[in-house]
């Protein structure tokens, strides 16, 4: 029987990408604060690690990120001006979100070196000790969470690195790194291999790595070579490829739905699926669609 691994307190959120994708709204605007329905894409990641018993936050941040920073924070000017106004829902969709005080740093990544660069950049925030990753523009929807999904296969398997992942069609899997599956204990199944972005007839498999992964830190010894990978970035899979063998190592497959909110057809698809999950919404919006028609 594993014993039990030490618990997971940090998550790493890498949020300095420039979001071409959404141009010209992400011009201003960083692409994790468009809003699915009410809340930017970025909120529902934090969320998702409050409820798996993540106590500190660690955002990788870039130029013109600010506003992330300031979303995390309190707005007095507003807070007054709701209370004085009596709208209490209102100010309390402010405030019961928020972090606590001194539980959620910043720190720059200064060139948009890869994935890999992103969470090197975290290392002096996050120590010695497991952490997690989660990208934002990955929205798990699940109850529970992706996240507390994976504590609870790392506390069942004895730790290591567990990572998220789903199967992909065969043409899709040159976009993800994907793995060599071992045997299976559950939603988790061994990682034998991983490969980043491969062509199709070269892959292991079609289960590929998303947006979640739970981390050891010996992973800094590895992303401290810089060595550049796929697409010439320092790849976050490489490093971990190379600690297979000397920590336990496992994907998971969650039963979360996952909308890839980096893609505009992703995008579209998390605001109209989570309006559909939300009363005071969904019928006017499936009324709107009726209209619409085909």
């Amino acid at each position: 029987m594993p014993g039990k691994p030490q618990p997971v307190r940090k998550a790493v959120l890498p949020v300095a990408g420039m979001g071409t994708r959404f141009l010209p709204a992400t011009k201003a605007v960083p692409k994790e604060m468009l809003p699915v329905v009410d809340k930017p894409v970025v909120q529902y990641a934090v969320e998702e690690a409050r409820e798996a018993g993540i106590e500190q936050f660690i955002f990788v941040t870039g130029r013109g990120k600010g506003i992330i920073e300031d979303h995390f924070d309190h707005a007095y000017e507003l807070e007054a001006l709701l209370s004085e106004r009596e709208k209490a829902g209102e100010l309390n969709s402010l405030l019961e979100d928020l972090p606590v005080t001194g539980a959620v740093s910043f720190t720059r990544q200064q060139k948009p070196l890869g994935l890999g660069h992103a969470v090197w950049c975290a290392r002096h925030l996050v120590g010695e000790e497991p952490f997690a990753v989660l990208l934002p523009d990955d929205l798990l929807v699940g109850e529970p969470g992706g996240l507390a999904q994976m504590m609870e296969a790392y506390n069942r398997v004895g730790g290591g690195v567990i990572v998220a992942a789903e199967e992909k069609p065969l043409e899709e899997v040159k976009r993800y790194g994907v793995i060599t599956p071992g045997k299976i204990d559950g939603n988790a199944v061994e990682v034998k291999a991983v490969i980043e972005k491969p062509e199709p007839a070269k892959a292991p498999s079609r289960l590929c790595i998303i947006g979640r992964y739970i981390l050891q830190p010996e992973i800094f010894g590895e992303l401290d070579r810089q060595e550049p990978g796929a697409g010439g970035e320092i790849q976050l899979t490489d490093s971990m490829a190379r600690l297979i063998g000397r920590v336990p190592f496992h994907a998971v497959r969650t039963a979360c739905a996952r909308y890839d909110c980096g893609d505009r057809l992703g995008f579209l698809q998390a605001n109209l699926a989570l309006a559909l999950r939300r009363p005071d919404i969904a019928p006017e919006l499936r009324r709107l669609l009726a209209e619409i028609g085909p």
